[in-house]
């Protein structure tokens, strides 16, 4: 097909009018360049479902660009394990004033990049199931891993690892690779804790039964689990919270098991070269505010860091709530490829 495109010439102006009309323009514009200008910005590296127009990163922007007179600027990667990779590889080079989304897992990794700085915030509001003593690592969320089921599929799941890995082979299970996803380090540390000596063995045992290891979350829960694919997904026990207030189902449950679960807690740090680290110091102070904690529960379908009272939606009150354990994350940093190297030996047996 031959297109044929026109273009109408503009009209000519005098040379005077034109200078008219520019500076016209120019000082129309002066005091929106000139506030652009003056308002500084905020770089925060964090992961795609924190920024996603469902997630909490909308609510936190407008929320935090309201007290700061600055500009927000989040840089969405795959999540946590991306997010250590961007500052491997950026080094004192980084772009990011903040990093939002490294769980307790990743930090000791982090922390020997000698990238991040002191945090410098009150930490007495924290409620963590846990101790939290951490100069540079703030928490703004934390849940526990678990496998949900879809109800419907699978109305007695198993309660507990052992009758999962007893269970007859055609029950299947979504998971996340541990190299890759934040989640399937959880689970390589949950098996690793309550197995020991013998992960290896629950790896083979758990082998027949995984239908595939996706590459991150979102792709087992919404791309593989939520259409059906298995009836069993490695995620959260804070998930149904999701479905059951903005779904208005209870069809997804997470399955307690009886070895108890393993912990997470996410966290958020300053980069210590940052031009603006003062300004991401009153970004860190913000998060244990309400104003930031109220977008966590049903934004990233998360307990808060610090109590919202009444501001926590009531379907956390219908969640699991089961024993929890966690190695420190100096056990992790030693350990980390060791245990991989482990799974992936079990895996391919």
């Amino acid at each position: 097909m031959h297109s044929i495109f026109f273009r109408a010439r503009p009209a000519r102006l005098s040379s005077g009018l034109s200078f008219i009309v520019a500076l016209g323009c120019v000082g129309a514009w002066s005091p929106l360049l000139a506030d652009q200008a003056e308002r500084p910005e905020l770089t925060v590296y964090t992961y795609e479902s924190f920024v996603a127009e469902w997630g909490p990163g909308p609510g936190v922007e407008q929320a935090f660009e309201a007290r700061c007179g600055c500009d927000v600027r989040f840089v969405a990667l795959g999540g946590g394990v991306d997010i250590l990779q961007r500052l491997r590889l950026e080094g004192a080079s980084t772009e990011a004033d903040v990093v939002l989304g490294l769980d307790m897992n990743l930090i000791h990794d982090a922390r020997e990049l000698d990238l991040l700085a002191p945090h410098q915030v009150d930490t007495a509001a924290l409620t963590l199931p846990i101790d939290w003593q951490d100069d540079t690592f703030l928490p703004y969320d934390w849940g526990r891993f678990a496998f949900v089921y879809d109800r419907q599929a699978l109305p007695e799941p198993p309660t507990s690892f052992e009758e999962l890995l007893a269970a007859p082979e055609d029950l299947k299970v979504i998971i996340s690779d541990p190299r890759t996803s934040v989640p399937g380090l959880g689970l390589l540390l949950w098996i690793k804790h309550v197995y020991g000596d013998r992960a290896d063995e629950a790896w083979e045992r758990l082998s027949p039964h995984i239908l595939t290891v996706a590459s991150g979350w979102s792709q087992a829960y919404f791309s593989l689990f939520m259409n059906g694919e298995a009836p069993l997904v490695l995620s959260y026990s804070t998930s149904p919270a999701y479905h059951m207030a903005v779904e208005d189902t209870d069809r997804y449950q997470a399955a307690e098991f009886s070895e108890g679960h393993y912990l997470q807690v996410e966290t958020a740090a300053a980069v210590a070269g940052s031009d603006e680290l003062d300004l991401a110091r009153d970004f860190l102070a913000f998060i244990l505010t309400p104003d930031f904690q109220r977008h966590i529960p049903l934004g990233n379908v998360m307990y808060p860091a610090i109590d919202l009272g009444d501001d926590l939606p009531p379907v956390f009150d219908r969640l699991i709530e089961p024993d929890s354990f966690t190695f420190t994350p100096e056990e992790v940093g030693e350990h980390r490829r060791d245990w991989i190297r482990e799974w992936l030996n079990a895996s391919s047996r």
